[in-house]
């Protein structure tokens, strides 16, 4: 007796291997057959609680997203969206040197405010919505252990709050450490990493920066606290340190090549893995290319330098329900304090309430508010923002950018900007790629994901909720990548299905999920590939204390399964919570 058949389904397995006719039975949270059929062949017998038909549908592991911020977001949502609603069975949370714990008692605020600055997660929706019980790490990860959810999550121990935890103020200011300061530090990862962290995280780039303009707490550490911190993650059990560098958002271009050097020297030395942002930069449009020919020697070498890439451009959204060019002009600011959602989106449409918008200037800047539409108008004059649409394209022509449809309407730019954003009620998005985009297309993003040593990463699932909606990655990959792309070469389905199954689980050691395989933990999806669709970004305002975050829906999973129970079932959430915390050397 199974507890899950799956019937009459092309197994993409994660390997990479070519796809193939097969039944799937699964019981006790595994897959424990997988019976192949050929012509004529029987199908797989026995009874099934379940039985699934998949009869036209692609079966593939569950994905494993490797770059999420739902360090405090686990907290009150059981379901981690959005990213348990693209096929993720299994996501790793504490990246970049931000996270939760360990924590003062008194210091909670603090820590809110740092990963609001750096990964735009509002400070309210973190404030009323964490419900803090622990203090040092491994108190944390009991904390996780204990909610039902509806993906499984890993945790890596942040640089930024070890370093708080430490050195206290010295520490969150980052003034350097002292020998004293390196061990104590040390004994703080070493202890996470026994009590089951995935690994260590840590942000040098100047673009990850807290509300009070700090940058994150270790940016400029030494390389004698790097390789003290990679040397105890290591010790205690961790397999990755995972890093944003110095220069990874065109800041500095020299840098980042002197980054690789260390690094490569530290990972040589802990046998560790080292995984590390990278997009492509306007400053320098080719680097990318140079830090991946460093890290293929590294391995070489036998140094695991793994470039973390990003499955398509790099930027922001910019809409009237978020960030966009008239957020300090009177009228929109007087009607947006005093209208609800519904009636700005009315009133913006209005006549007379676009031309007063047109027509005014623009009041003073609010420094508090970040990335602000502002900015990417006086930087790209529209030749580089885009009209998203629906479907939306991530790959637009220049056809596509605001400055040519305002051309072609014989416009000027403002109006068209206007108009284009009130479509869909006032909902529509405008893409401005800062990164990733160079060259107009995504054939540098390609280049990036076939490197043997990258890994798919950095879809930021849980942050930057008024910008982007990146966590739609694994969708997007099986849309655009496997079967949409018209402007370059496509990529094989077993290629992109294995990228981020096996590999990313592999990467960090969970080498009982990613395949689909008897004895295989029994994280599957199954997957209508002709109807699989995924839809416009849109913003939602379901955070704790109103917060809004951008949302990415899709269509055509028939079904997710996490640890042999059904979590969704045509999209829509079964109420299944068997999704549970991931330990890494315990």
């Amino acid at each position: 007796m199974f507890d899950v058949k799956i019937t009459g389904g092309t197994v993409v397995d994660g390997t990479g291997a070519a796809r193939f006719a097969a039944d799937v039975a699964i019981k006790d949270g595994k897959i424990v057959e997988v019976r192949r059929r050929g012509p004529g062949d029987e199908p797989l017998g026995g009874e099934a609680a379940e039985t699934i038909d998949a009869t036209g549908r692609i079966v593939a592991p569950g994905f494993v997203d490797i770059h999420t911020h739902y360090d405090g977001q686990v907290s009150w949502d059981s379901l981690l969206e959005p990213s348990s609603n693209h096929g993720v069975t299994t996501v790793v949370a504490g990246n970049c040197g931000v996270g939760f714990a360990p924590v003062r008692p008194g210091r909670e605020q603090w820590l809110i405010e740092l990963m609001e600055g750096v990964e735009d997660i509002p400070g309210t929706a973190l404030t009323e919505g964490i419900t803090w019980g622990w203090e040092t790490y491994a108190e944390y990860l009991d904390v996780i252990e204990r909610r039902e959810l509806a993906v499984d999550i890993g945790s890596q121990v942040a640089h930024g709050t070890v370093r708080a935890y430490a050195m206290g103020e010295r520490g969150a200011r980052n003034e350097p450490a002292t020998e004293d300061d390196i061990a104590a530090m040390s004994r703080l990862v070493r202890e996470a990493a026994e009590a089951g962290a995935l690994g260590f995280s840590s942000s040098r780039t100047l673009a990850h920066r807290a509300m009070d303009g700090e940058p994150v707490p270790g940016t400029f550490a030494a390389e004698e606290e790097l390789f003290a911190l990679g040397r105890a993650m290591a010790a205690g059990g961790a397999g990755v340190f995972e890093l944003a560098p110095q220069g990874a958002a065109g800041e500095d271009i020299i840098a980042p090549k002197k980054e690789l050097e260390w690094m490569q020297r530290l990972g040589s030395e802990i046998d560790c893995a080292l995984s590390f942002a990278l997009i492509q930069v306007d400053a320098d449009p080719n680097l990318w290319r140079e830090q991946l020919d460093i890290s293929a020697a590294a391995h070489e070498a036998g140094s695991r330098l793994h470039p973390q890439v990003a499955a398509r451009p790099f930027g922001m959204l910019l809409g009237f329900p978020g960030h966009h060019a008239f957020t300090h002009r009177p009228t929109y600011r007087k009607l947006k304090a005093q209208c609800s959602r519904e009636e700005l989106a009315a009133r913006l449409a209005e006549p007379a309430v676009r031309a007063a918008i047109l027509a005014e200037e623009d009041l003073p800047l609010d420094p508090n508010i970040l990335f602000d539409g502002m900015f990417a108008l006086a930087q790209y004059s529209g030749d580089r923002l885009y009209h998203l649409g629906e479907p939306p394209d991530y790959e637009p022509t220049a056809d596509r950018t605001v400055a040519s449809i305002a051309r072609e309407r014989g416009q000027e730019l403002l109006p068209t900007m206007y108009d284009l954003m009130l479509e869909a009620n006032a909902a529509a998005m405008l893409m401005l790629p800062m990164f990733n985009y160079s060259d107009g297309n995504h054939d540098a993003i390609r280049e990036m994901m076939t490197h043997p040593a990258g890994v798919l990463g950095l879809s930021d699932g849980g942050a930057h909720c008024s910008m982007i909606c990146d966590a739609s990655y694994p969708t997007f990959l099986l849309t655009h990548w496997a079967r949409d792309r018209h402007r370059g070469d496509k990529l094989p389905l077993e290629y992109v299905v294995r990228k981020q199954s096996h590999d990313t689980a592999q990467l960090f050691g969970l080498s009982d999920r990613g395949v689909i395989a008897a004895g295989k933990k029994a994280d599957v999806n199954v997957i209508d590939m002709d109807a699989l669709t995924l839809h416009a970004p849109r913003m939602a305002y379901d955070l704790p204390a109103g917060g809004h975050r951008l949302v990415q829906g899709a269509s055509g999973y028939d079904a997710t399964i996490v640890s042999g129970v059904v979590t969704r079932r045509h999209g829509a959430d079964t109420g299944a919570r068997p999704g549970r915390l991931v330990r890494g050397a315990r």
